[in-house]
């Protein structure tokens, strides 16, 4: 049992070295720790709609689901030999909520990371998956890179202009990509969860524009890739994992991706990871009144 530091606080790598590991029946390494408040059926529904392709290539990584994994740390422990280490709760209290992040990643040596998500931090089970799901997507991606398959036809679809993406990442170096300026001025241009880059100078060219076939950016055409694909591998696990309306995934610091255009995005990752047995994967339309 992890030893408190105080008031149900413990450090990341002594939950990591105190708690079981365990591994799902696809193959995943993972553990839970506290007052998660996720059933055991809920949780397995999740690991085990993770493809054996990909869980292959997560061999390093081992998925902790703590109450609170902690951004910033209380005074008393801020002050002390431990203030550059990761801390967990083992319960939920409104104060630790408030310096609680969604997921914390923690080296624990020898090539081997913990993957600490917050599940009481998340609304409902659809929180939860999607988070979980968004951090092995890109787990995955950083493993193995994207499939040729793939940036083929997101790069088409950029070239032919399609409306939308699967989040402010793919969509702002998309643009960047193609040498436009994802918001037209400057101005207005919200803050990249990427790398938080702000003072980069940009073409502002009108999303209308003809494309040509060559990327103004190669490396920018790199991450929209990666970015792209990470999103799209992470929201077919969550279709897998349970039913759920593509609508739920609106932000408002861009457009979501024309549901065509993900469907051909999202049939080719399924083409390429098969579901598990169990799982099915299947895109509806909604039928208009």
């Amino acid at each position: 049992m992890a030893e408190s530091l105080q008031n149900g606080l413990v450090l990341a790598t002594q939950v990591a070295r105190d708690t079981p590991v365990r591994r799902s029946a696809n193959g995943l390494s993972f553990a839970t720790f506290g007052e998660t408040g996720v059933t055991d059926l809920d949780l397995d529904r999740m690991l085990e709609a993770v493809p054996a392709p990909i869980v292959a290539a997560l061999k390093s990584n081992t998925y902790y689901f703590v109450p609170l994994a902690l951004r910033e740390k209380p005074d008393a422990i801020r002050r002390s030999d431990l203030s550059t280490s990761a801390v967990v709760a083992d319960a939920w209290t409104d104060e630790l909520s408030d310096s609680a992040i969604c997921h914390r990643n923690v080296e624990l040596g020898s090539g081997h990371r913990g993957v600490f998500i917050s599940t009481r931090l998340m609304g409902d089970r659809f929180a939860l998956s999607f988070e979980f799901f968004i951090n092995v997507a890109h787990a995955f991606v950083d493993e193995t890179g994207v499939p040729e398959q793939f940036s083929a036809l997101a790069w088409q679809q950029a070239l032919d202009n399609v409306r939308g993406e699967t989040s402010y990442d793919a969509w702002e170096s998309r643009h960047l990509a193609l040498g436009r300026n994802p918001t037209g001025t400057e101005e207005n241009r919200p803050t990249s969860r990427r790398n938080q880059r702000n003072t980069r100078a940009f073409t502002a060219i009108a999303e209308s524009a003809p494309a040509t076939e060559g990327p103004a950016d190669p490396k920018e055409q790199k991450i929209f890739f990666e970015s792209s694909f990470a999103d799209s591998v992470a929201i077919y696990l969550l279709s897998l994992a349970l039913d759920f309306d593509y609508g739920e995934l609106r932000e408002r610091e861009y457009p979501l991706l024309a549901p065509n255009a993900l469907a051909a995005r999202l049939r080719l990752v399924s083409e390429l990871y098969p579901p598990n047995a169990g799982y099915d994967f299947t895109v509806k339309y909604r039928r208009r009144a």
